[in-house]
């Protein structure tokens, strides 16, 4: 991208989001109506195989129960799109308020079917690209029944055209949405939802950023869905959607989201809903609530702040936890030789964003140390909210160290976990084995929940390994692009191991594929034994 494109696209991104949040116009997915200033809607996706319809419906109404309106199916072929008619006639009659939304991989014939019946047909462009079909006919099929559509790019799933001139970056994921959404204006088509879904939260937010200049210049007001995929369980897949999800909330950009776990996905539902709760009540205070975005130099890649080294903290160095501090850097910062900068109103990034600014203008180069207080004596909550006002200003490379505190005393040591989580997925620093897991759909060909449990039980200790664990060929290997390896449903009871994006196991049967995975971590040098 030439500097003149570049430069655009900045003061773009600075208009669009001036104000407390993004305009977007209205779209509505069945009942429920996002953008326009309609409340963040929360969402989660069945991980049944669709063809079981009782057990689709009966986990539509525990996500429904949860608080999540709109929920997607998988319907990768015209058997599964029939079995969402069933399921769709049978929802809307005990949940008529659910929106239903068909997920659609490869086959734009089937598309096409669900068009007639779904609240809303997401496909993704990189298929839809190479296979085919007409998407100008699926457009006027979703305008005669009133369906709406995710144009949903993900990282890792570009069309070769669109890798061939781009690469498999952020810029290559703005220009394979644009094209789909210069045909939806040509062809009169406004009920869109866009998404720029990546497991890498660094890539997530740059992608989504370009695309909010992109359409500023353009004069395109299409409402965003924002999601972090394969975020992984338990707390760490909490925090790392939190990371990226709040670092576009925190600037007023998005109008539903999804947290992928590796999970139940009802329990999806009250962790988006922590995400959404913590920005309603940013945003419903008073005051400028976008301030510092000058500290932003670079919106759509990370570039590290240039600041002076104190010991190990600064620099090029990776971000450091206060408690990590050694006596002479501990030193320093009783001395004022590091900076900390302590947010505390209802705006955190823009405080922590505004102080950084007034520092580059005085030509103040010392280290800096973000603080927070959280009043939360709840784990979890304080992880999220911390996630969420921490993420972006390490995603930005604009501090070199995070302190978090609890009011309630909650104990140090899971306070450093929570910002070492915090860190790693920001893509700061890594100090512990990552895993990038699917949340499981219909397509699903294994017991990802439990595999995934044991995979981390034997290879939790590999420090700074980034390991893949995926249901399906759908979302492995594309989906895992960022993975040093991967473990991928292949076929029932089959799994494929993978380098990278290459595969070198194929068809495993699944009693032996852990094993196997060890080995070629053995035999790649990766390998160490657990203390």
């Amino acid at each position: 991208m030439d500097d003149e494109k570049k430069e655009r696209l900045r003061r773009a991104w600075a208009e669009a989001t001036a104000g407390n949040r993004r305009r977007s116009r209205e779209v509505k997915i069945g009942s429920v109506a996002i953008g326009a200033g309609h409340p963040v809607a929360v969402q989660s996706m069945t991980d049944r195989n669709t063809n079981d319809t009782e057990a689709c419906i009966a986990q539509t109404g525990r996500i429904r129960q949860a608080g999540g309106r709109i929920v997607r199916l998988t319907t990768q072929g015209l058997r599964e799109a029939e079995s969402m008619r069933i399921i769709a006639a049978e929802v809307r009659r005990r949940w008529p308020d659910t929106a239903l939304v068909a997920d659609v991989h490869f086959v734009p014939q089937v598309a096409d079917a669900v068009a007639a019946f779904a609240d809303k047909v997401r496909i993704n462009p990189g298929n839809y690209n190479d296979r085919g079909g007409s998407f100008e006919a699926l457009l006027e099929k979703c305008r005669r029944s009133g369906a709406a559509l995710r144009i949903g790019v993900n990282h890792g799933s570009l069309s070769p055209k669109m890798v061939g001139l781009y690469g498999d970056t952020p810029e290559g994921m703005v220009e394979s949405a644009m094209e789909y959404l210069r045909i939806c204006r040509r062809e009169g088509f406004d009920r869109v939802v866009i998404s720029m879904k990546s497991s890498n939260t660094r890539v997530m937010v740059h992608a989504y950023r370009m695309l909010v200049a992109a359409m500023h210049l353009e004069g395109m007001d299409y409402p965003l869905h924002l999601g972090v995929t394969e975020a992984g369980s338990g707390l760490e897949g909490r925090i790392k959607s939190a990371v990226g999800i709040g670092a576009l909330l925190a600037d007023g950009v998005g109008d539903t989201i999804r947290v992928s776990l590796t999970e139940p996905p009802e329990n999806e539902i009250p962790a988006a809903q922590a995400i959404t709760a913590h920005f309603a009540a940013a945003t419903a205070s008073e005051g400028t609530f976008r301030r510092g975005q000058e500290a932003l130099r670079e919106p759509f890649a990370y570039s590290r702040r240039l600041t002076a080294s104190v010991g190990r903290i600064g620099g090029d160095n990776p971000p450091l936890l206060r408690s990590e501090l050694l006596a002479d850097e501990a030193d320093a910062l009783h001395d004022g030789r590091i900076a900390v900068i302590e947010a505390v109103g209802p705006h955190p990034v823009e405080e922590w964003r505004e102080a950084i600014v007034r520092m580059d203008a005085a030509g103040d180069r010392r280290p800096v140390i973000l603080k927070r207080t959280y009043p939360s004596c709840d784990r979890t909550e304080l992880a999220m909210q911390a996630a969420a006002d921490f993420g972006v200003m390490f995603i930005d490379g604009l501090a070199d160290g995070i302190w978090i505190e609890s009011a309630a005393g909650t104990p140090q040591a899971d306070t450093d976990s929570i910002a070492l989580d915090i860190l790693q997925a920001s893509r700061a620093r890594m100090s512990k084995t990552e895993f990038i897991s699917c949340p499981g759909c219909g397509r699903t060909l294994y017991a990802l929940q439990d595999t995934l449990a044991v995979v981390k039980e034997r290879l939790s200790h590999l420090k700074g390994l980034k390991i893949a664990v995926m249901g399906c060929i759908v979302n492995g290997p594309g989906e895992m692009a960022d993975a040093d390896y991967g473990y991928v449903g292949a076929a029932p009871g089959r799994i494929t191991l993978y380098r990278g994006k290459e595969p070198v196991r194929r068809n495993i049967p699944q009693e032996d594929a852990l094993d196997a995975l060890i080995a070629l971590l053995r035999s790649d040098g990766r390998w160490t034994e657990p203390e």
